[in-house]
């Protein structure tokens, strides 16, 4: 039987049956809201992300989203220090149209990337982690120098395993650990360098969503074509969508790139 998006939505509403969360469902934009009923904080969930899930995983997808959701809203309800959990602070991608504040109006914490990407702050939690918002910030008389230094820090600490795959003669490295700061890997400038010194060709790196980091080595014009698609299918598929475009690596700088078919892309 096809999953729909009205099965998908009865499948949750069952599984996260619980007198202190109400739901919402927007049909336009095919997506539904979990909310704590006493803070009106919570998580929105779009479907078809979800039901492309299911049917490559089966159960085991919507096990894993909803214990999401629940450990998301979990951690609403409760207040965070940042000293004596440095070790725990990470930067996070997202895109330039994420919210730059919370539900509760709680502005978050923010450096400037690209044109296309933004750093926030992430407390790790374990299942999960906040975001970092000014007041936190306020608490700790820290600075967002400060924050960054050791976001920074620490991100240079994870391991950083890759799967390399040639495809017409074009290499391509996917940075997928599955920790929560997969294309956050993009601000290790030393990983950047090292990949770069592998690379016969044209550097370009792409971060579709949260979950994946990937650095390509552009050797023929079929592997711009090739990026582009694989970039799409990614930023489709992802939970946190971030660019569908990628950028060129060069002299350190990252330049975002539409790429045409078959050709060599123009900045």
């Amino acid at each position: 039987m096809k999953m729909t998006s009205l099965k998908m939505k009865q499948i949750l509403e069952e599984r996260l049956s619980d007198s202190n969360y109400t739901t919402r469902f927007n049909r336009e934009q095919d997506t539904l809201r979990i909310e704590r009923k006493n803070t009106r904080q919570g998580v929105t969930i779009k479907l078809p992300n979800i039901i492309g899930k299911f049917n490559e995983r089966g159960e085991q997808a919507i096990d894993e989203l909803v214990d999401h959701i629940l450990e998301s809203l979990k951690i609403m309800n409760q207040s965070y220090q940042l000293k004596g959990n440095e070790k725990n602070i990470f930067p996070v991608i997202r895109s330039t149209s994420f919210p730059t504040e919370t539900k509760s109006a709680e502005k978050l914490v923010y450096k400037d990337h690209t044109a296309e990407t933004r750093i926030f702050y992430a407390l790790d939690l374990g299942k999960s982690y906040r975001l970092v918002d000014e007041t936190m910030l306020e608490n700790e008389s820290w600075t967002l120098k400060q924050i960054d230094e050791i976001a920074t820090f620490n991100l240079r600490s994870l391991e950083n395993d890759y799967k390399l795959d040639r495809v017409a003669d074009n290499d391509f490295y996917f940075f997928a650990k599955q920790d929560g700061y997969d294309a956050s890997r993009i601000l290790n400038d030393s990983l950047l360098e090292e990949i770069e010194g592998k690379c016969k060709g044209e550097v370009a790196i792409a971060v579709p969503h949260q979950d994946v980091l990937i650095i390509a080595d552009i050797q023929n014009k079929t592997g711009y074509d090739i990026l582009a698609q694989i970039t799409m299918k990614f930023f489709t598929e992802g939970r946190i969508p971030i660019t569908s475009l990628p950028f060129i690596y060069e002299e350190k700088k990252l330049t975002p790139i539409f790429i045409l078919a078959k050709n060599k892309p123009e900045n």
